[in-house]
């Protein structure tokens, strides 16, 4: 499936998804990624449960940039408990869970307003 929106120049754009792995601003990335506006990397998460405070350190520790981060869960959404939403909010970070497609639309959006948001995205196949 391919995702498609104005993005302003330089920014990491989500083109497509599925197969295991994501297009990113030409680039193909296999397996789950972390997004930022100017940065995509490996995220060593394969499945919901595995995501931990840990997991995230990377986007833990730009919190002062990031507006929102969408968790792309995999193949549905699942839920954030309440103790690791506020656990999350206590290091800066607003989030909001959905599955991989729809956090993908959704990051691309965010970023297309110009706002500073981040995905942590889980490859479905």
């Amino acid at each position: 499936m391919e995702v498609s929106l104005k993005i302003p120049e330089g920014k990491q754009v989500i083109e497509k998804y599925g197969n295991g792995r994501f297009m990113v601003s030409d680039y193909y990335h296999e397996g789950s990624i972390l997004v930022l506006p100017d940065l995509t990397e490996s995220w060593s998460v394969q499945n919901f449960s595995d995501m931990s405070l840990e997991t995230l350190n990377p986007l833990v520790e730009k919190a002062n940039e990031i507006e929102v981060l969408i968790i792309g869960c995999g193949t549905k959404g699942e839920f954030i408990t309440p103790t690791f939403r506020n656990s999350l909010k206590g290091k800066g970070l607003v989030v909001d869970a959905m599955d991989t497609g729809a956090a993908c639309r959704t990051y691309n959006v965010l970023l297309s307003e110009g706002r500073n948001v981040a995905a942590a995205l889980i490859a479905v196949e």
